[in-house]
């Protein structure tokens, strides 16, 4: 992978090779990855053990151990091979892997640039620099299906691109705790209104006999 080497956590790793978290953990307790995770908890992942997910979760569960650890071997061997064979009808195409690994460690590495958590702006949530603007409420919102267009039409301050990290963001750094309040956010409800619940008069069926 190009780029800087890094230390991964269990949820980076998770959002940077898009396999589920519950899976990289399960990866690990399972030594499916060959390289021994390090790190202060034992759990911490490098740019080799992403692509191994990446591959594992891809390809590699079709494969017998024997075959998945020759596979690995191989790519540790030869890591600028373009595509390692698997078997006599398995060719794996590990260049395009570490692509897409190589570009979604660079969005991380950019994203967690441009966020930041300030004391007194918002009560802590991380943010956009330069901005009050959530990053785990856009992400959400794009979660939920609003359009990166429609976002920037609510956020002017935001560009295109910052909206596109906030996804991968949120995903390595997943929120801790119970959801904030609207007051620890620095929020203020502007108004309120109370609704009355409606008065439902019991009726007798139709066609029912007096």
């Amino acid at each position: 992978m190009v780029g800087t080497a890094r230390a991964y956590t269990p949820a980076e790793a998770a959002a940077v090779s898009e396999v589920a978290v519950k899976s990289v953990h399960n990866a690990i307790d399972k030594r499916i990855i060959a390289t021994p995770p390090v790190g202060r908890d034992g759990r911490t992942l490098n740019d080799q053990d992403l692509l191994q997910l990446k591959l594992w979760y891809g390809v590699g569960s079709i494969l017998s151990a024997e075959r998945r650890k020759r596979l690995f071997d191989t790519i540790d061997q030869n890591p600028e091979a373009d595509t390692v064979r698997a078997d006599d009808f398995l060719i794996i195409d590990v260049a395009r892997a570490r692509e897409q690994l190589a570009a979604r460690a660079e969005a991380l590495r950019e994203a967690e640039q441009m966020i930041q958590s300030v004391k007194g702006v918002m009560g802590g949530e991380p943010v956009f620099n330069k901005t009050r603007v959530p990053v785990r409420t856009i992400a959400a919102m794009k979660a939920q299906g609003a359009s990166t267009l429609e976002i920037v039409e609510g956020y002017p301050s935001l560009t295109a691109r910052m909206i596109d990290l906030a996804e991968i963001w949120a995903a390595a750094h997943p929120a801790r705790g119970r959801p904030r309040k609207l007051s620890e956010l620095g929020l203020k409800v502007k108004s309120t209104t109370r609704l009355p619940l409606r008065q439902v008069k019991a009726t007798e069926p139709s066609g029912a006999n007096s």
